[in-house]
């Protein structure tokens, strides 16, 4: 069969589904699918709440359709499942949406289909979890009337440079003809080329990687910044120091949660204990980002007065996305909500109801003077409107900049600051 002349199907149509969706269509007939009608009635007006596909870009997709209907998704023979892995309140892995995505895919495949899975799971879940529900809704025999295939997904929300075709595609397959087509396939379309993981599990294991790795090496940044601050140090200017050397890791300190980095540890430590083996290293970082935010908090609780007006700047994930899956900065709204405080929460950059809906924090507007800001995600705008930020504070507020991001511009002003 030559599947190169088929339609693709991508599940999901989130922050990794719709690039790829989009890049893909510029060779393919694609159908993009997903459960939300809403996102589905939004893209179909070129809107993408996620700010990573431009009207203009959704306008041109000629060869994608968008919807919700499972007919037109029906009797395909190739699907890619982009569906949210996110961790429930144990932080264990949550399958769930990969598991109906799953079901969905066994209900309307056609034989001899390929199934390609992008989101993030811990080595074995393809072929061991996935790869079983599609053959028990569909009664194909895998590798005999259905394929599977794992390309991790590497899209950096936010990033205009590093977008899907120009980073290398990881792909491998339940078999080796079968690794080759889903070379050919992502080949098309991602120029920065294809590498071919030995089997699945290589694969799924290499994605998992990439995070914790990033994870443990912010999370020692993070511990050097509190060392430093007990030595009465800047760790932006010992960083400063260490980056003179070629081969020093250029990390910053701060909160790190996401769906990603915030997420994967879990994935490598569940399978771990799994197999029977006890990890020192893995959690050891996600441990103390995770404690970050409490840490945070309690170092500005120490400055400031309970009556104060305090004014947060930022609750997305990460600076210039809407995404605030598994924000930090929402999570320490909430410890100074809880804990009585007067603060006001400002960004631009989300969806207020999204936020609502989520977190139960209700957004507000830059209104009257505060006594404290504290600048959580260092989002593109407050460069561009410091000045009527600035407006904003009362004679004797203090500025706390997690990020160290505006050390510089503060530094020749008469304002209390602190950062990490």
């Amino acid at each position: 069969m030559n599947y190169l002349n088929k339609e693709i199907v991508v599940i999901g149509l989130g922050y990794v589904g719709l690039p790829l969706a989009i890049r893909l269509s510029s060779i393919f007939k694609v159908i993009g699918y997903d459960i939300s009608e809403k996102r589905v009635k939004e893209l179909s007006n070129n809107i993408d709440r996620t700010k990573e596909v431009s009207a203009d870009l959704l306008k041109k997709a000629d060869n994608l359709e968008i919807t919700s209907s499972i007919e037109l998704i029906n009797k395909k023979y190739i699907y890619i499942i982009t569906v949210p892995t996110p961790v429930n309140k144990k932080n264990l892995p949550d399958l769930s949406l990969l598991k109906s995505a799953c079901k969905l895919v066994g209900n309307v495949i056609a034989k001899e289909a390929i199934i390609i899975f992008e989101s993030t799971v811990y080595p074995g879940v393809t072929e061991e979890i996935c790869a079983p529900i599609i053959s028990k809704q569909s009664n194909f025999i895998l590798n005999s009337s259905f394929y599977v295939g794992y390309s991790p997904e590497r899209i950096n929300p936010g990033d205009k440079e590093h977008t899907v075709e120009k980073i290398t595609k990881v792909v491998s397959g339940s078999n080796s003809k079968i690794t080759k087509v889903i070379g050919k396939i992502y080949e098309s379309s991602i120029t920065a080329g294809i590498f071919y993981a030995k089997n699945i599990k290589v694969a799924e294991t290499a994605k998992a990687i990439e995070n914790a790795q990033r994870d443990i090496n912010i999370a020692f940044i993070n511990e050097i910044a509190l060392l430093c601050q007990k030595l009465n140090l800047s760790i932006y200017d010992v960083l400063d120091a260490a980056n003179t050397k070629w081969n020093f890791l250029a990390f910053k300190p701060g909160l790190v949660g996401g769906h990603c980095i915030g997420v994967d540890p879990y994935y490598l430590s569940h399978l771990a204990k799994k197999v029977g083996y006890d990890t020192n290293v893995i959690l050891a970082g996600r441990n103390l980002n995770d404690k970050m935010t409490s840490i945070i908090f309690k170092n500005i609780k120490k400055l400031i007065l309970k009556q104060n007006r305090i004014l947060q700047i930022g609750i997305s994930f990460k600076e210039n996305v809407p995404d605030i899956r598994n924000s930090k900065a929402a999570e320490l709204s909430k410890m100074f909500i809880e804990n009585g405080y007067d603060i006001n929460v400002y960004d631009p950059v989300v969806d207020y109801q999204e936020v609502e809906s989520e977190y139960g924090i209700n957004l507000s507007e830059l209104s009257g003077k505060y006594d404290c800001i504290i600048i959580t995600v260092p989002h593109k705008f407050i460069s561009l409107k410091w000045k009527n930020i600035i407006k904003h504070l009362s004679s004797s507020a203090i500025i706390f900049d997690i990020t160290g991001q505006y050390r510089k511009i503060l530094s020749n002003n008469k304002i209390r600051y602190w950062s990490l």
